[in-house]
């Protein structure tokens, strides 16, 4: 039997919230049977007169087993802006897991993700709840930008190529509050409990029962022989990368043991290392900085925003082939928001899958891209 609703959007009262419930509203409206969800009513109902929206209210919250359990079997599939996740997303996973449903978010806090994976996959797959994390700027043009290279290389050479270095070469914009509130639990959860750490340093850790072979660790400024250009460290890495190699993973390793690194191109010569080496020590997350929980740009800021990703394939022998991701709005606002809402759209229609817990790459590939494409200002290119 169909469910009341194609898709719910659990955290409509946030910045991002928000931003999902408007993209949603003009998106397909005629075809599209959506809600709106969060814990308070009278909030529910100002998003809906502020964005002058006629959408159904479904009330739940994020610490109520039976009301979460009650929204997932209201929905095909379920948005979760409601971070960070470590604090208020394991229930809703066990929601989702027990009832089949389908669902999506934002979250970039790998060690919880772990955790999520050890104890819902095996039930997610006996359910057929299709659970992906990650579906913002972290982690899906690097996960896509991957997939695209090792396409690009299966056709031309016969083999995926077995390293891969992904370099930020342009960005505008900021990262989400949430993204900082989620950094900043992470590390609050490391303090408690040390052993978060491994997890957190192992590039490997969402590949269950796998390791493989030594990655660079992206720490340190340092000159790419391959760009000519000094590169700093990217702070999102360490989450992209463990997706990056758990798409691998979960597509049974179809480009080999892949060798993978992320950093930000600096520039040349001594300004360039001058540059790397500020980056290095620069955190935008530190003490106050960056936009709080539910704060962010104008659209007029969002707009303005803009990233490009380089993804340097390098064969065996030095041969090298390219791929380009580029996004034309900010990329922790404009463009993450654009691109959760179509990972669900994707789920909804485009995709047939088995349950248990995916990265957007492994389960969404292709029909994702051409979706980003079409309808989020995104480009995937390789040649």
């Amino acid at each position: 039997m169909a469910a009341e609703f194609d898709i719910i959007l659990f955290g409509a009262t946030g910045f991002t919230g928000k931003l999902v419930t408007e993209y949603l509203a003009h998106r397909d409206p005629d075809r599209l049977r959506w809600a709106i969800a969060g814990r308070a009513a009278n909030k529910l109902a100002a998003v809906r007169d502020e964005l002058a929206i006629d959408v159904p209210v479904v009330i739940a919250d994020s610490d109520d087993p039976a009301a979460l359990e009650a929204m997932c079997r209201r929905a095909t599939v379920i948005i979760s802006t409601v971070g960070p996740y470590q604090l208020h997303g394991s229930k809703l996973i066990a929601a989702c897991a027990a009832t089949g449903t389908a669902y999506v978010d934002l979250c970039g806090e790998p060690a919880w993700m772990r955790q999520m994976i050890d104890a819902h996959h095996d039930e997610a797959q006996r359910s057929g709840a299709r659970i992906v994390f990650s579906c913002g700027f972290d982690s899906i043009p690097f996960d896509l930008g991957v997939m695209t290279l090792q396409e690009a290389a299966l056709a031309r050479f016969g083999t995926p190529v077995p390293r891969i270095k992904a370099r930020v070469r342009r960005m505008k914009g900021g990262f989400s509050g949430g993204t900082a509130a989620s950094l900043k639990a992470t590390l609050a959860a490391g303090a408690r409990q040390p052993s978060l750490f491994g997890l957190l340093s192992d590039p490997f850790a969402l590949t269950p029962g796998h390791a493989g072979p030594h990655q660079p660790s992206g720490l340190l400024p340092e000159f790419d022989a391959t760009l000519q250009s000094w590169v700093a460290p990217f702070i999102m890495a360490p989450i992209n990368t463990k997706n990056v190699h758990r798409t691998n993973f979960l597509l049974g390793q179809r480009w080999g043991d892949l060798v993978y690194d992320e950093m930000v191109v600096a520039g040349l010569g001594d300004l360039g290392k001058a540059a790397a080496d500020a980056l290095a020590k620069l955190n935008p997350f530190a003490g106050d900085k960056g936009p709080k929980s539910g704060e962010g740009p104008s659209k007029e800021e969002r707009d303005a925003g803009h990233f490009d990703i380089l993804f340097a394939g390098l064969m065996p022998d030095g041969t090298r082939i390219d791929a380009v991701v580029t996004g034309d709005s900010d990329p922790g606002y404009g463009c993450t928001s654009k691109m959760l809402a179509e990972s669900a759209l994707c789920l909804l229609h485009d995709v047939e899958a088995a349950g248990g817990i995916w990265t957007p790459g492994a389960i969404m590939g292709a029909p994702l891209c051409d979706r980003l494409i079409a309808r989020a200002g995104m480009t995937f290119t390789a040649g």
